[in-house]
């Protein structure tokens, strides 16, 4: 992270407009208003339409396992604390626990793949890499409590099996998906990254943060 300002903060959401790319056949965002101050109402009332999965956002057990829990149950500990963020983009493959095995240490918690495809490009991408099943299950034995990608899934788009995300929730760790990691330079931050206490979905909205570490801090 040469060149990057002790305790600088890089805000790695993806920014949600109408038009930002939704996973085919989901639910889009989409915003209007109830009231306008310009209409003579007393204030600006907005309102807005989306899947939780538009956007940066946190899922549930419940995306995968009916009777699981919802996104109101996700433990904030995992979402909060020292992270690590790697790059691993090129073809759409399985990325092998011996290709992680330099750049990942033993007690990772906290792990964020740059794959480079992306929606923050303002498109929905064709295909990306993943973690190949049986390395998310090695990283969760090894203490992984949450895996984080910029790609629209921790699973490859044609999945239908979820490997992936079962394989993570099964070793307990959780899931970021649609981050923004185009201005991050590969390296160890703090993450925030909260998901909102919303009852009963199966994933919630989430504003993530990384924060380098600030003078005095190893």
């Amino acid at each position: 992270m040469s060149g990057t300002p002790r305790g600088a903060l890089f805000d790695i959401s993806v920014l949600v407009t109408p038009g930002t790319p939704e996973w085919p056949g989901d639910t889009p965002y989409s915003c209007g208003w109830s009231s306008r101050l310009a209409d003579g109402a007393s204030v600006n009332l907005s309102t807005i339409t989306l899947s939780p999965h538009v956007g940066t956002h946190a899922d549930a057990p419940l995306h995968v396992a009916d009777g699981a829990p919802g996104a109101d149950a996700l433990p904030l500990d995992a979402f909060a604390g020292a992270c690590l963020v790697i790059t691993v983009a090129g073809a759409p493959r399985d990325v092998t626990l011996a290709e992680l095995e330099a750049l990942v240490p033993h007690g990772t918690e906290r792990l964020l793949l740059r794959t480079g495809r992306t929606v923050a490009d303002g498109r929905f991408p064709d295909d990306w890499p993943v973690l190949a099943p049986d390395a998310a299950r090695a990283l969760t034995a090894r203490g992984l409590r949450l895996l984080g990608v910029d790609a629209p899934s921790v699973d490859r788009r044609e999945s239908k099996s979820l490997a992936v995300h079962h394989a993570l929730f099964g070793g307990g760790a959780q899931v970021l998906e649609n981050l923004d990691l185009r201005a991050v330079p590969d390296g160890r931050y703090e993450l925030v990254a909260y998901p909102l206490r919303l009852g009963g979905l199966d994933a919630a909205p989430v504003r993530a943060v990384l924060r380098t570490h600030p003078e005095g801090e190893p």
